[in-house]
């Protein structure tokens, strides 16, 4: 009886070891998504999202955290308007810039999960 517990720390170590590992990535992407936000996004989405700077209501941005604003673009809308850019309807022009040469394909996938936990929860 005595082996039980000798083999049972390894095994106890050796799982919390892989359950710590699995969660560090996700809040090093959440961690990189904010900072990739601040750094590329916030400046005419504004830090919350909202739109409420002096380029979002230049570009007539979308405000993120409306729940209808939320609906009505799917995930991989957002994926795809992060990757290669939008453009103005009305007149064509460069509304938002692509980032697909700035971003991985996890950033921007994180960067969809950090605009779909501004809406309303």
């Amino acid at each position: 009886m005595q082996d039980k517990p000798r083999t049972m720390k390894p095994i106890l170590i050796s799982a919390l070891v892989a359950a710590s590992a699995a969660l560090l990535p996700a809040s090093l992407v959440a961690a990189d998504a904010s900072e990739n936000w601040t750094g590329h996004c916030a400046k005419c989405h504004g830090p919350d999202g909202a739109g409420k700077t002096k380029m979002g209501a230049k570009l007539k941005i979308r405000d993120l955290t409306s729940a209808e604003v939320q609906k009505a673009f799917t995930d991989e809308q957002a994926i795809n308007s992060i990757k290669v850019g939008t453009k103005d309807e009305k007149s064509g022009k460069l509304a938002m810039p692509a980032f697909a040469e700035k971003l991985s394909d996890e950033e921007i996938t994180a960067m969809v999960s950090l605009v779909r936990s501004m809406g309303p929860q």
